[in-house]
């Protein structure tokens, strides 16, 4: 995954990042707005870690959250059987 999908799809991504760095807030996440470099001197800042390893840390999610979609499958999923429901048929 690269950065910019992140950031283009920044409302979704917020939440898979609180879930991965509880003691960001979702102010502090709506002011960094979806960039990589603020984000990344907000979770020094937070958690007192080396830039180095705050990069390390990110490009991590960037890859574990790769082959997942940005948007939540329960919204746009609609199930079959709520899309044809069937009349029975009297004889």
């Amino acid at each position: 995954m690269n950065w910019d999908r992140i950031e283009g799809n920044w409302k979704t991504a917020k939440g898979k990042i609180r879930e991965q760095w509880g003691k960001l807030t979702d102010d502090e996440l709506d002011v960094v707005a979806g960039k990589r470099d603020q984000l990344v001197g907000l979770i020094q800042q937070r958690y007192g870690s080396a830039k180095d390893a705050v990069e390390q840390e990110l490009s991590e999610y960037e890859s574990r959250y790769a082959d997942e979609p940005m948007h939540d499958k329960n919204i746009d999923a609609v199930p079959a059987s709520a899309s044809s429901k069937s009349t029975p048929r009297h004889s």
